[in-house]
């Protein structure tokens, strides 16, 4: 059919162009942020590209649903605009013809936001956050750079070295700074490498001296060695408690906790916020020729920013056990489906939403003459 090819055609062009721009945007900007953590030392330089595509595609059902919002609210307001929507109104096509061409360009990209919210989010994530453990739980003399000072794991030390060996197994001229909360202890010495002792991982550092000053009295003590040992990296191997985003969408229905049911509500919400809002972009999609024409492109971006947000807000709510999984779900999904079905619906039958001054000013006058008559 000439009405369905001519859609969705349309809606093809329109959604790959945003979906190119928004990604550009979104990638830059999830690169300054990455580059920022790899400068403090929280991601490591060398995998930066496998941070930023995890992170990437962890968010891409975000993308992909406002792509796919945009596009159907450009493409129904430039029907508008250019009077095709008249044209094919007049026709004989309905308003709600333009459900099943939408549904047919959607539902690909509406799987697709499915199977990325429920499988890839937790993959994805869990695979970030490996990669950003992994870093952090390197040995405290393994997180150091030559010529860089660097803190260690624990945020009590501070390291620099000037020049390492073997493989960051040893270093030369180190140069530590420990701070306790009794006492601040400056040691020095000319070479230090890593050595395993009972299944502990020391610091032997050779001809050095060590500088404590004391917090409470600022008094000094100087020492000079041959041979120091200092334990590292005493909470570098901790093994972390699993959290809500990296736990598979299975498991978070078999233990139905708070948090779980927290992340379930916002992975399936993903998916059903992206079928709504194909029909509220049907429903909001207008230009009135005789008003402002920006007006209802306004109104739409303002709903679509307002249900993402209540998306994430619930999420919260079902977390501190404000609102219950199947409330939130029913109640707002359920919800912003129907309102959408009845603004279709009363545009369907020729109700108008139009705040028409002058009516009021007819109404207001009828009712004081009522007065005046009593």
């Amino acid at each position: 059919m000439l009405f369905h090819s001519s859609l969705r055609q349309e809606l093809m062009k329109s959604f790959g162009a945003t979906l190119v721009v928004l990604v550009t945007i979104v990638l830059t900007m999830m690169l300054i942020r990455t580059l920022g953590q790899a400068s403090r030392g929280n991601v490591n330089p060398s995998e930066v590209s496998l941070v930023l595509g995890y992170t990437m595609l962890g968010h891409l059902q975000t993308i992909l649903t406002m792509s796919l919002f945009i596009a159907v609210v450009s493409t129904l307001m430039r029907l508008y605009k250019d009077s095709e929507m008249i044209i094919w109104l007049t026709g004989g096509c309905r308003l709600i013809d333009f459900i099943k061409p939408l549904m047919n360009f959607a539902w690909p990209i509406l799987l697709l936001i499915f199977v990325l919210a429920i499988w890839v989010w937790p993959w994805s994530y869990q695979q970030s956050q490996d990669l950003k453990d992994r870093f952090e739980k390197r040995g405290d003399l393994e997180r150091v750079a030559p010529g860089q000072f660097q803190e260690s794991a624990n945020g009590q030390r501070v390291f620099f070295i000037e020049k390492d060996l073997d493989a960051d197994k040893e270093g030369k001229n180190v140069f530590i700074v420990t701070n306790e909360r009794e006492r601040q202890t400056i040691t020095s010495a000319k070479t230090g490498r890593i050595q395993l002792i009972n299944d502990q991982r020391f610091l032997m550092l050779s001809n050095g001296q060590r500088l404590e000053i004391s917090n409470t009295d600022q008094s000094l003590k100087l020492s000079e060695f041959k041979q120091y040992a200092t334990r590292i990296d005493q909470d570098a191997f901790a093994k972390n408690e699993p959290i809500a985003r990296t736990t598979p969408t299975w498991e978070l229905i078999k233990t139905p906790s708070k948090y779980h049911l927290g992340e379930l509500s916002w992975r399936l919400g993903m998916g059903l916020a992206a079928f709504n809002l194909v029909l509220i972009g049907l429903a909001l999609a207008q230009v009135n020729s005789r008003g402002a024409r920006g007006r209802h492109g306004l109104l739409a971006l303002f709903v679509f920013i307002f249900y993402e947000n209540m998306v994430n807000l619930g999420q919260n709510w079902v977390e501190q056990g404000r609102i219950g999984f199947w409330a939130l779900t029913l109640g707002l999904h359920l919800g912003v489906c129907a309102l959408a079905l009845f603004i279709l619906w009363t545009r369907h039958i020729g109700v108008s939403w139009e705040f028409n001054t002058a009516k009021l000013d007819v109404l207001w006058s009828r009712i004081k003459g009522m007065r005046t008559a009593s």
